[in-house]
């Protein structure tokens, strides 16, 4: 029997939430569809190995390691300050680091690509629920217009590599993500990590866990190892150009949210203080994952308790050296 090609799968962003993630499902997960294979050498690089906006840069970095397949996850990105503050940074760096990437991908006859998207891209006037086929038709939210912009162009350049070049070249959409390695700076941070800081300084400090608006609007999350899994899943499995979104199909309230930070951080759930002259935002945001559960029904995804205790337990034990 000829042994399996020797593959090298190149992580971009390999350090950060979701990289971190895949780091640990291939490491540690004994189920052979997720964790490391024999024939299989992993690379995650960060920054530090090669700015991405960089041509020469990026060049290097492929040739260095000469990968077979590539997770592209490494991005610009920011709150919703800096997003409406720098609209053309934010296309721009994003648009000109994905180029990069996907385009020296072909050139050096990669194999398989999957780039992650964002939700923020679908349209600002939609129905809901919302799917794969919904990207492109119509502008995203004013607020973060470049970025969403930038990370609508992959799947636009996934589809023109592919009908030109043959190129199996695809992304994925999550939606909230959560789990240790995240952001957790108070200005700038997604809404789990900030919530989790703000519950673990109140503690500490015997001050009180404020909560911005009312807590009624629903989101859906995504623990990270469980996005982990499903990213290489879609590597390993998935062939469709089509984006594909990866979400719990459940969604849940931002009271109950921090109410469970609270719980678990052992914070008074009855002290915890709604800022109710802060606004909501939009009360919910509803993504199908039909598509997903068509083709994996068999995955169960984290329990939400169970996750957000990881996630801070984690924090508590890293809080020095953890990104705020």
């Amino acid at each position: 029997m000829l042994a399996e090609p020797h593959e090298v799968i190149l992580v971009t962003g390999g350090t950060g939430l979701v990289g971190s993630a895949i780091r640990h499902i291939i490491d540690t997960s004994p189920d052979p569809r997720y964790g490391k294979r024999p024939n299989e050498t992993w690379v995650f690089c960060t920054s530090r190995d090669a700015d991405l906006r960089d041509y020469a840069q990026t060049k290097r970095l492929f040739e260095t390691h000469r990968p077979t397949r590539v997770i592209h996850l490494a991005a610009l990105v920011g709150g919703l300050y800096r997003n409406m503050k720098k609209k053309a940074e934010f296309y721009r760096d994003n648009a000109v680091m994905n180029d990069n990437v996907l385009h020296l991908a072909y050139l050096m006859k990669v194999k398989k690509v999957v780039s992650c998207l964002s939700t923020c891209i679908f349209p600002d006037k939609t129905t809901y629920p919302i799917d794969e086929t919904m990207i492109h038709n119509g502008p995203p939210h004013e607020s973060n217009f470049g970025y969403a912009h930038a990370k609508r162009m992959i799947d636009v350049i996934n589809r023109a590599y592919r009908d030109q070049y043959g190129c199996n070249f695809t992304s994925v959409i999550p939606t909230n993500i959560f789990g240790p390695h995240d952001n957790y700076n108070l200005e700038d941070s997604h809404v789990i990590p900030g919530l989790i800081h703000k519950c673990y300084l109140a503690k500490t400090n015997g001050t009180p866990f404020k909560v911005s608006g009312t807590g009624t609007p629903l989101r859906q999350f995504i623990f990270s190892h469980d996005l982990g899994k499903l990213f290489i899943w879609a590597l390993r499995e998935y062939n469709d150009v089509e984006p594909i979104i990866l979400s719990e199909s459940s969604e849940i309230s931002i009271k109950d949210v921090a109410e469970s930070i609270a719980r678990t951080i052992s914070y008074p759930v009855e002290k915890i203080v709604w800022d109710k002259s802060k606004a909501d935002g939009q009360y919910k945001k509803t993504a199908s994952n039909a598509k997903l559960m068509g083709l994996v029904p068999e995955f169960v995804f984290t329990e939400f308790d169970e996750a957000l205790k990881i996630s801070v337990d984690w924090f508590v034990k890293n809080y020095d050296v953890a990104r705020k």
